[in-house]
């Protein structure tokens, strides 16, 4: 049965409703192709970096899309970390 009102709604996941573009591309900001690259060495990052070219990695390579995606949560419980020490 279709109750609309048993959606599936993930209140603790950080990442329900995060695209991987968005995290990508939040990485890159926060720390920049190179620093990114030193955190997570893998080629994408590393050589003629992209966000189009790490997507089409990262979709293919569950491994490297874990190490991405906890790296996101690790930044955004830093900034959590900071706005409550403020």
């Amino acid at each position: 049965m279709n109750d609309p009102t048993a959606r599936t709604e993930q209140p603790r996941n950080l990442l329900h409703g995060v695209t991987l573009e968005a995290i990508v591309r939040a990485l890159e900001a926060h720390y920049g192709w190179e620093e990114l690259a030193r955190k997570i060495p893998i080629r994408c990052f590393s050589h003629d970096p992209s966000v189009s070219s790490s997507l089409k990695f990262l979709r293919k390579t569950p491994w490297a899309r874990e190490k991405v995606e906890s790296l996101y949560l690790f930044v955004l419980r830093e900034q959590a970390r900071r706005e409550r020490a403020a």
